[in-house]
């Protein structure tokens, strides 16, 4: 993903910042937990296509 690119991109749903997870092939929002996929190089950036990042996945403990 170019570098120029990502500093554009924001989550659809807060807006905030995006990183790039190279070996999922994913834009993730630590903000809200959502990972966005790219497809054939393509960031799909709709919330609908989301799916929760591991850490919103699982149980919290205490």
């Amino acid at each position: 993903m170019d570098p120029k690119l990502l500093e554009i991109l924001a989550c659809p749903n807060c807006h905030g910042g995006l990183r790039h997870d190279r070996t999922a092939q994913q834009l993730i929002c630590d903000s809200e937990g959502l990972a966005y996929p790219i497809v054939d190089g393509i960031p799909h950036l709709m919330v609908q296509e989301a799916t929760p990042t591991p850490s919103q996945t699982s149980p919290h403990v205490g």
